[in-house]
Parts: structure tokens; C-alpha cells; sequence
């Protein structure tokens, strides 16, 4: 392992990796892996996950495809140095900022989205010149196995790895020296890999997760608002890896007098989506291992929750599937209402007035995603204005995270950092400042020193800026 970094690292000292020419190629070569081996994605998938081919397109392959063209027409614009504003006190000057790579990057990504989450931050990385090592979960052993098996026919193998092997594997990769850590997984993880990554003192993107509400105003005045509503919730819920994803949906608030409705639509759309039993089920995804279905399962053992379920509840061990289930009310202080649920249970909490939702999200830790259902726009500028979240999207679920021009990632406990088109593009370089100056004009003073004088035009020259062309023409000296 650390023969490959040392290879890693010299690759990236000989600076093979700077040129546009070759990111180019490396973002071009992704491309074509994942067209050429569109059926051996699906195939892993549903070995792992047991995705649909549409969810494994809809969620993996389509938005890398979009990931790589998006950063391909746009890197050239992206790596040219941007003009920068100089003080004209500092004329004759010009200033810029130069975007450059940060070094050897070590990139970690979760089971849930395979290839998304581990090539999406690559294809920043790659576009931004950095050399790398990728390490996925072993969690998802089919997919692992084939970006291990890939990656290295189709990408530049002196500068882009690829290393499979579990937590031990991990463990020792943390206590090397990297130039950037980019982690995607639970806060509890996070926390060693920023301890870590402190030793050396490495900078972090911490991609986790959280408890994602979703607010439901009042639309139920149009009964074809109610139907979108409860679609998109369904979808955003259930439709992303059964629930196992950090942006899902973790839970409902709504309204006392809309509950009963809200239910009756969730339950309808669900039927219409997956199938009405456990048996019948199609198009969803099953729990990854035993592991994470029985502590999903003894979230429905507390007695108080069990009898709050209103939908679904039905398992099936043998293949690790669990009913979309809805439950009305849990015990607040139950374990379904104070960690991530990361699983296909949705609670719904009522309250008396919609606008105690923004006290009840803030008496938790920090959301990835606030989802808020509403056309009441004074609500939604207080939800804006009054929480804190990594992102909030109105009248919909999901579709935040295919938008390249908006930052991805969380805030206090939901993580740090942020990636997605540009943003994967800044978070692998470093901005270098550059300040360009003349030998000339150098002025001598001409006068007495009249310190009193001189410090009170140095003051007026950073008030107002142009009061610089004074101390010129006066032939002040700055020092």
C-alpha cells in the first residue's frame, strides 16, 4: 500500500497530472467505462442491493454520465485563472487566482450509491489534477470488486487507484499522510477520519447525514396537490435504495387535522409504486446485509413503536426486505425519533399548527435536507431564515442532489464541505492568490517627513481607496 502512495505521490510531482490534456482524458476514459459496462453496473447492483435496472440508471449510472459531461465542458473555464480587483494603491498591479490541485487524495465512499458515491467525488478530483486513491465500501462486495477489476483497464493506473479490503484497510490508510480526505458515510466514522486527518493536519469533506424532515403545509386545499404531494414523498422516501440514503426523507410533519388524509394518500401511492404485501413487492431495494436489517427491525420491536404503525410493518429475513411502513406518532424519545432511520420506516408527527415544525427541527441536530412542502411564501422564508440545513428544496424530494449547479453537503453534524460540478472542482484545488507589481514608478519623498500628515493620508488611502493615487502623487512612501 504505501509503495502505491509513494507512486501516487511522484506522479504527481512530475506533474502529469496538471495538464488539461490529461484530465481530459482520464474524465473521457470514465465515460466509457461506464457506457461499455452499463450491464455489468446493474448486474453488481442487484447483486449488492438488489436495485432495479431503472433505479440503478436513474441513481448511478445517468447522474455519473451527466457528472463527467457537465465537468468536461465546463473545465476549461474552471482551471483558466480569474482576474481579481486591485486597490489603487497598489497600481501599477495586477492581481488573479489560480485554481491548483491539492496533491494525493484519498476519497472514501458509502454502500448505499456504489458507483455514484465513489466515482462523482473522483470526477472532481480527476478534473481538478490531484492524483488519487479510491477505497469503497466493502459493504457492497460486487461493486467494490468490479471498480477494483475496472478501473485500472480503463483510467491512468500511476495516478488513480483503487484499494478493496474493510475497516482494517481503512484504518491503515488513515495513518498516512494524505493532501485531501473525502469521506462519505455515517458522523460516527466521520469523527475518526477527521481525529486522523488532524495528526497530519489534512483537510476534510465530511459527506454524512441526518434525520431529513419533511415539512407538509396546508395543500390539501387541492386535492391534485394532495396526490403530487404524497408521490413525491413516496418517491422521495422509498425510492432512493428503499430509504437507505442521507437524503431520504426521515420523517413527516404534519398538521393533526391532515394526518388521516396524508396516511390514506402515503398508503394509496405506495400500493400503485411497490406492490400491497410483502410478497408483491417490486421495484425497491432490500436492506444491504443482516446487520442493518435487524437493527431496523428492533427500531419496530419497542412496543410503544410497534403499535404506532399504521402501514406495512411485515419483514422477510431470509431476503432482507422490509414493507415500506408508516407510523403514526412514536414515542419521541424512541430510537426511531432520535437517530437516522436509514431504512424503509417513515414517521409521521402531528402537530397542532404547521409553524411549530421550524422549533421542532431545531431542537435536533443539524438536517442534510430540509424538504417543505408549501406555496406559503412567508413560511417558507421563515424555515429559510429560522433552521439550519445543507440544503432546502420546496414542493419536491430528491431532485436537489441532480442539480450540478448547486453545492452539495451538510453543516454541523450533517457534515462539511461541499461537491457537485464547480463545487467537486473547489473542493479538490486550492486557490492560489497572485499579486503581479512594477519596479515603477518608485517615488523618493520630496518633502519634510510631516509624520502627522502621512499617517493621516495612509488612513484615508485604506478608508477610500483612490486616496492611494494621493500618496503617489505626494511620493509617500508606504512603510
Amino acid at each position: 500500500m504505501e509503495k502505491s502512495i509513494a507512486e501516487l505521490r511522484e506522479t504527481f510531482k512530475n506533474g502529469g497530472t496538471k495538464s488539461i490534456s490529461w484530465r481530459k482524458s482520464q474524465l473521457k476514459a470514465l465515460l466509457q467505462l461506464i457506457n461499455q459496462n452499463e450491464d455489468s453496473i446493474f448486474k453488481a447492483l442487484d447483486q449488492d442491493l438488489g436495485k432495479s435496472p431503472v433505479e440503478s440508471y436513474r441513481d448511478e449510472v445517468g447522474v455519473l454520465k451527466k457528472s463527467v459531461t457537465y465537468t468536461l465542458s465546463c473545465l476549461e473555464k474552471w482551471v483558466a485563472p480569474k482576474k481579481a480587483e486591485v486597490p489603487l494603491l497598489f497600481l501599477p498591479a495586477k492581481a488573479e487566482v489560480m485554481p491548483q490541485p491539492l496533491g494525493v487524495v484519498l476519497i472514501f465512499s458509502s454502500w448505499n450509491f456504489p458507483f455514484t458515491l465513489a466515482l462523482d467525488p473522483l470526477i472532481g478530483a480527476i478534473s481538478a489534477g490531484n492524483t488519487v486513491l479510491l477505497k469503497p465500501s466493502d459493504l457492497a462486495p460486487a461493486c467494490m470488486s468490479f471498480l477494483v477489476e475496472t478501473i485500472p483497464k480503463y483510467l491512468d493506473n500511476k495516478a488513480i487507484k483503487v484499494v478493496a479490503g474493510g475497516a482494517d484497510i481503512g484504518v491503515r490508510l488513515l495513518q498516512l499522510k494524505w493532501d485531501k480526505i473525502f469521506f462519505t458515510g455515517s458522523p460516527r466514522v466521520g469523527r475518526l477520519v477527521m481525529a486522523a486527518a488532524a495528526k497530519h493536519l489534512t483537510p476534510v469533506t465530511l459527506e454524512l447525514g441526518g434525520k431529513c424532515p419533511a415539512i407538509v403545509d396546508t395543500l390539501f386545499t387541492t386535492p391534485s396537490k394532495a396526490k403530487v404531494t404524497a408521490k413525491r414523498i413516496v418517491g422521495g422516501k422509498w425510492g432512493p435504495c428503499t430509504g437507505q440514503a442521507c437524503i431520504a426523507i426521515d420523517y413527516l410533519l404534519v398538521e393533526e387535522k391532515f394526518a388521516s388524509t396524508m396516511i390514506e394518500l402515503l398508503k394509496k401511492t405506495i400500493k400503485r409504486f411497490y406492490g400491497e404485501t410483502i410478497k408483491s413487492l417490486k421495484n425497491i431495494s432490500r436492506i444491504v446485509n443482516k446487520h442493518q436489517f435487524q437493527r431496523l427491525v428492533n427500531l419496530l420491536k419497542d412496543p410503544n413503536v410497534a403499535n404506532s404503525i399504521v402501514y406495512g410493518g411485515s419483514v422477510d429475513e431470509e431476503k432482507l426486505v422490509i414493507e415500506p411502513t408508516i407510523l403514526l406518532d412514536p414515542p419521541l424519545h424512541s430510537e426511531i425519533m432520535s437517530e437516522e432511520i436509514f431504512g424503509p420506516l417513515l414517521p409521521i408527527i402531528t402537530l397542532k399548527n404547521i409553524e411549530e415544525s421550524i422549533n421542532f427541527i431545531n431542537s435536533k441536530s443539524n438536517p442534510l435536507v430540509i424538504y417543505a412542502f408549501t406555496e406559503d411564501e412567508t413560511f417558507k422564508k421563515r424555515i429559510l431564515s429560522e433552521t439550519s440545513s445543507g440544503t432546502v428544496t420546496f414542493n419536491d424530494s430528491m431532485v436537489q442532489f441532480l442539480c450540478d449547479s448547486l453545492p452539495f453537503g451538510g453543516v454541523g453534524q450533517s457534515g462539511f464541505g461541499r461537491y457537485h460540478g464547480k463545487y467537486s472542482f473547489d473542493t479538490f484545488s486550492h486557490e492560489k492568490s497572485i499579486l503581479h507589481r512594477s519596479f515603477y514608478p518608485e517615488i523618493e519623498p520630496r518633502y519634510p517627513p510631516w509624520t502627522d500628515f502621512k499617517l493621516l493620508f495612509i488612513k484615508l488611502a485604506y478608508e477610500f481607496d483612490y486616496f492611494g493615487l494621493i500618496l503617489l502623487l505626494l511620493g509617500f512612501k508606504r512603510s
